[in-house]
């Protein structure tokens, strides 16, 4: 017998750097290192102190529950414009619950579960049954909702309820507080929501290609109904947390908290295009938004100057997502 043919097999050659894929995934977290390194150059005498740092993640925990909601309207090409409304409208609910003689906990769960859930259901239902885009149904539902939290508080602020609400979230646990915790098992739940569900495979579907994943038999109408009702119920919890914080309810609070929403998931590397975002990004997005206004608060910049900085952010998000997609 002849000798036995050698066989060459090709090795396999590691695939090359892809910078869009890198920045895809660690983006966001740069971003969020870069700012800090130019507050804390700045002003290190108290920007980098522990305590300030802490006051960060208190002070972003609202925007991180608005965002992860957002994330959700525009995961689906779409977008909710209510958030700050459905913010105020269940804040006020829930003081109003714990006024009348509610167990705080109780009313807590009605004013950010269940009155946030039906606001959203009413955005999702609109959209569903007047075929509008999101932008027309949550921009009308901003002003409704608003305009029915200063009904029902007469205009004015709702406070005296009970102090263990607010205390309970001026806390801390493990030397981590209440608020921030609160908001990291709100992402654990949703994270595992988006990765490792049907439900959360079906939304990312629906984002990427609406018609294609009608046609593939996924109910169009009932998951947008399903992600608006995320997001009113992300909208009422960040209520019950801001409400605690303050120490009242205030009929004008949340105003302009969709700016910061949309900002947290567009910085967050979520795609204004829909089909492309992840919960944790838009968590660092949301950091990014409380560092920037922590910062510029600390180098006393008046607050219409920060509208200005989170509008340019948004613009440069959009463009840079853009452009590293091409």
């Amino acid at each position: 017998m002849g000798a036995a043919t050698r066989i060459e097999v090709p090795k396999m050659n590691k695939s090359e750097f892809n910078f869009s894929q890198f920045w895809d995934k660690y983006g966001t977290f740069f971003i969020l290192i870069f700012i800090v390194s130019i507050f804390g150059a700045i002003s290190s005498e108290y920007f980098l102190t522990s305590n300030n740092i802490t006051q960060i993640f208190v002070q972003s925990s609202v925007t991180v529950l608005i965002g992860m909601g957002e994330f959700f309207a525009i995961l689906i090409a779409g977008i909710d414009l209510s958030v700050g409304a459905v913010l105020a409208l269940s804040g006020m609910v829930t003081a109003k619950l714990m006024l009348a003689g509610m167990d705080p906990v109780l009313a807590a769960l009605i004013g950010g579960v269940l009155v946030g859930g039906a606001l959203g259901a009413i955005n999702g239902c609109l959209v569903n049954w007047t075929g509008l885009h999101p932008f027309i149904i949550t921009l009308g539902t901003n002003a409704i909702f608003r305009g029915a939290t200063l009904v029902i508080s007469d205009a004015n602020s709702v406070y005296g309820f009970s102090f263990d609400f607010v205390n309970f979230f001026a806390n801390d646990f493990i030397g981590i507080p209440v608020p921030v915790i609160f908001s990291i098992i709100i992402a654990l739940l949703l994270w595992f929501v988006t990765t490792k569900t049907r439900l959360g495979r079906n939304i990312y579907a629906l984002g990427g290609n609406k018609n294609s994943a009608f046609f593939s038999g996924i109910d169009v109408k009932f998951y947008t109904l399903v992600v608006f009702i995320i997001s009113g119920v992300c909208a009422g919890l960040a209520g019950v947390v801001s409400t605690a914080r303050l120490g009242a309810a205030e009929p004008l609070a949340g105003i302009g908290f969709e700016t910061y929403a949309i900002a947290s998931a567009i910085i967050g590397g979520t795609s204004f295009f829909g089909g492309k975002g992840r919960i944790f990004s838009v968590v660092i997005g949301g950091l990014i938004i409380g560092t920037i206004n922590n910062g510029l608060n600390i180098l006393q910049v008046q607050t219409y100057y920060q509208l200005v900085v989170m509008g340019g952010l948004i613009i440069a998000a959009v463009a840079l997502d853009r452009l590293i997609s091409k």
